[in-house]
Formats: C-alpha cells, structure tokens, sequence
C-alpha cells in the first residue's frame, strides 16, 4: 500500500466527512461510480455527475458507489440545465436514498437549497463570481465551489481563479473550495495557502484508469497542450443559452461542421438508443458510439501538463504529497534577519503578528458589508438604485479580494463558520454608510503598513466604494 500524504484535513473536509480536501468534479457523464468510488475510497469526496440523467440511472450508480465503498460521496445536479419535473424526481430520490453531499452549479435556486437542507443532505454550490456566491450563502448553502475560468467543461465566470478565490473569501464566511484548471499538487497547494479548503479536479481525475469518458477523448487529452484549448459557445444543446465551455479544438470549433446555431440537426453518434447530436453539450463516453471527435472534447487549461492516463489512487496520490510539499515550502520559517545579539527580528515579527490581527480584524465586517449589500440589491426596486448598487457590489468584493490576500501575506488565517449562515438583513441606507465609513478609516490607517502593490489597489478601490456609496446616497434622496 502506497504512504498516505500528510496532507491535513480542513473544516470543510469535516463538514463533508472526507480525510482530505480533495474533490472530484462532478463531470456529467464522466463522473460515474467506478472514479467517484476510487476518490471516495483514497479519502477525497467523489462526485456522481448526473445532470439530466434518468432516476434509474442515478440510483444504479448511487448503489453501485455503496458496493464499492462505504466512504461519503456526493451528487451533481444542475437546475437550470434539467427540466422542472425531472429535476424535481431527482431532488427526491436523493433524499430518498440518503445521499450525504448534493452539489448545484449554475443558477442559484433557493427552493432546491432549502429542500435539500430540510433533508439533512450538504450542499455545496459552485460559482462564478463572488457576488453569485452571495447569493449561495443566502439561499441557505453550506460550502462553496469558486470557478476560475480556466476550467474545462461549463465555464459559469470569466475570472482567473486566483483572482476569484480571494474576492469569494472576502464575502462570505463559509468554507470556500477552488476549481479550475488544477492540474498538480503545486496548483492544490496554491489554492490552499491562499485560504480555500479543497481543491476541485476535473481534467486530471478525468484522465485516470476510472474516469468513464471515452479512450478517444482521454487519449487527446495526453496529447494536449494547454495552448490549444479555447472556451467556445458552439456546444450549446441542451444547456442555458450563452453558456460557454472550455474544450480542445475539434471540426465543431473549426466550423467544418456548419453554423453550431443555425445549421439543421445532425446525429453524430448514439448512446444506448439516444442519438448524440452535433453541437450537444454530449462528451465522448466509454458508453457512446458515433463520430467522438465532433463531440465536446473537454479540457481545462492544466491539461498540458498531466501526461499520462494512471489510477485515481496514483494520481491523488500525487496530488496531495506535491501539495503537501508545496504548503511545507511556503509555511517554512523565515531566514534570520539579524544576528542573535539583535532584537530587530522579533520585533519585525511582533509587528507582523500586530498587522495580521488588525486585517483579521476587519475581515468580518468586510463580509457583513457584503452580505447587507447584496441584500439590499435583492430589494431594490428603482431602477436608478438597482443601477448605483451594481458597481458597489463589485467594488466591494474587489476590496475584499485584496484584504483577503494581505491577510494571507500575512500569515492570518481566512477563518469560515462550519454552516451557512442566515440571509443578511437589508439594512437602511444611513447604517450601511457609517458602518463603510468605520471600515474606510481602518483601511487607511493600516495602508502604509501592507504591501505597496496591494495598498495601491486598496486606496483606489476605496475610493470607488466611496464613490459609488455617495452615488447611491444621492439617488436614494431623488426617491
């Protein structure tokens, strides 16, 4: 038996009862119970991607996990990508089958949030924007999954994710999870020095022994560079309009197969009876038939660098001992500064210790300022109002980004509670401007003693929040 890697559990690994924070992405199609076993089984959290799929199918695979492990596992649903009556049958029999994790992307549906949680089932929600992870936390999730644009698959943002991931951490206090082209324990590592408390895989637990795509698409995958990847919207049946994905160039992306909007209906393929259509969001699976290379050839941007198809076991393996490594290397003392005669190096780090408990200190009514914002965005009724709140918002959880990686820089911890917390209040307009007001003048006091680079951005963003607070006030006052 290969060593397990000394890589720590976190809070959400707790939550999500899991040994260790890595997760599975839940890959529609490719996600199936031989790979959502392996992960579960090393210690991770599996993720039965069954978006669209019928409730035979769902629970095959649900009882199929269980007679390989009896470690937790999760369910991926989609709201927005599945018709109401079947998305409603698939709620209900997974709590009917006692699912422990269920996780939701796209759209946020509040309804779907709170019958799960009736039920007892954790659900994570993935996102693309911090402003959509507030909405999450208000509906009533427990864990968020932030989505960097550099995923393969179904793209819901258009930020990088070590720009996403602070500005999520900044706004809500809930276990955050990153995703989004995570190819090596170097990337986990990463995500978890910067605060988030698993790292989501897609591309490299697609390309394992047990993942169910197809050896057409895992063998492209070994070939890629992540050069060539590109996100396109050409794939779009049976998805939410405008709704890109990340793939690997194929004769779709090339237009040698028509116009992906205009073009009559081609069956490239057949799934057990379904046909494959040319320009479905359908990948290649062990289970399809048909021309594999016109299908959605998933990748995201890591892809280039993992070369080989290995075990889920191995792969994980690595993944945690490099992120483990990556953590020691980054978590390691200083160098001395001075000679031991002289006391300048522990003063520096009394300073430092001071600096990390006044940007700790600010962090939670960062946060409540978001929360009260977008709670007052849900209220707002007047256009005009509904217009000044919108680049609030977004200077908002921007400076939260930056306070987020000062503490970081810091060595202060992104501290999350281990439950969703209650929908923010709308709080009158005159509480919202003294509580920004109490938080401005922190900030400046604590600017000259942060990094150059970020203390520039604050200022400037400050400045906007300031801005656009004083914006608001006024259209507020022209009713």
């Amino acid at each position: 038996m290969p060593a397990r890697p000394a890589l720590a559990a976190t809070p959400l690994c707790d939550l999500l009862d899991c040994r260790y924070p890595l997760i599975l992405a839940g890959m529609g199609g490719v996600a199936r119970a031989e790979l959502v076993a392996a992960v579960s089984g090393f210690g991770g959290l599996g993720i039965l991607g069954m978006v669209r799929e019928p409730l035979a199918l769902i629970e095959r695979e649900v009882a199929e996990v269980r007679r390989r492990t009896d470690r937790p596992f999760g369910v991926n649903l989609i709201p927005a990508g599945t018709a109401r009556a079947l998305l409603r049958s698939q709620v209900d029999l997974c709590i009917a089958l006692q699912v422990p994790v269920v996780e939701l992307f796209w759209e946020v549906d509040e309804a779907i949030i709170a019958r799960l949680r009736g039920a007892g089932i954790v659900v994570l929600h993935q996102v693309g924007s911090a402003q959509e992870a507030l909405q999450a936390q208000a509906a009533g999730a427990h864990a968020i999954v932030a989505q960097g644009v550099e995923a393969g698959g179904h793209v819901r943002g258009r930020q990088p994710l070590m720009q996403l991931l602070p500005e999520v951490l900044g706004c809500v206090q809930l276990p955050v999870a990153a995703a989004g082209g995570l190819a090596d324990g170097r990337d986990v590592g990463r995500v978890l020095a910067m605060g988030a408390q698993a790292a989501v895989l897609g591309t490299a637990l697609m390309m394992t022994t047990e993942s169910f795509a197809h050896e057409v698409h895992k063998q492209r995958l070994v070939q890629a560079e992540s050069r060539e990847v590109l996100l396109t919207e050409d794939f779009h049946i049976n998805w939410p309009p405008l709704a890109a994905v990340r793939v690997l160039p194929n004769a779709v992306t090339r237009g040698e197969r028509g116009d992906p909007f205009t073009s009559a209906p081609q069956v490239i393929g057949e799934e057990e009876g379904r046909p494959i259509y040319c320009f479905s969001t359908d990948s290649p699976l062990r289970s399809m038939t048909g021309d594999l290379e016109a299908m959605a050839l998933y990748a995201g941007l890591g892809v280039g660098r993992i070369h080989d198809i290995v075990p889920a076991a191995e792969r994980l393996q690595a993944l945690a001992d490099g992120a483990a490594a990556h953590l020691r290397l980054v978590g390691a003392p200083p160098a001395p500064l001075t000679s031991p005669v002289c006391y300048a190096g522990e003063q520096q780090q009394t300073q430092q210790a001071r600096l990390a408990a006044r940007l700790g200190a600010l962090l939670a009514p960062e946060r409540a300022l978001a929360g009260a914002l977008h709670a007052l965005a849900l209220q707002a009724s007047a256009p005009v109002r509904a217009q000044h709140l919108a680049p609030l918002l977004r200077a908002q959880t921007q400076l939260a980004g930056v306070l987020v990686r000062a503490l970081r820089q810091a060595d202060a911890p992104v501290a999350a509670t281990a439950d969703a917390a209650p929908a923010a209040a709308a709080q009158p307009l005159a509480a919202l401007l003294a509580s920004a007001a109490a938080l401005q003048a922190e900030w400046k006091a604590l600017l000259e003693a942060i990094d150059a680079e970020l203390a520039q951005q604050a200022r400037a963003l400050l400045a906007l929040r300031a801005e656009a607070l004083d914006a608001l006030l006024a259209a507020s006052a022209q009713g």
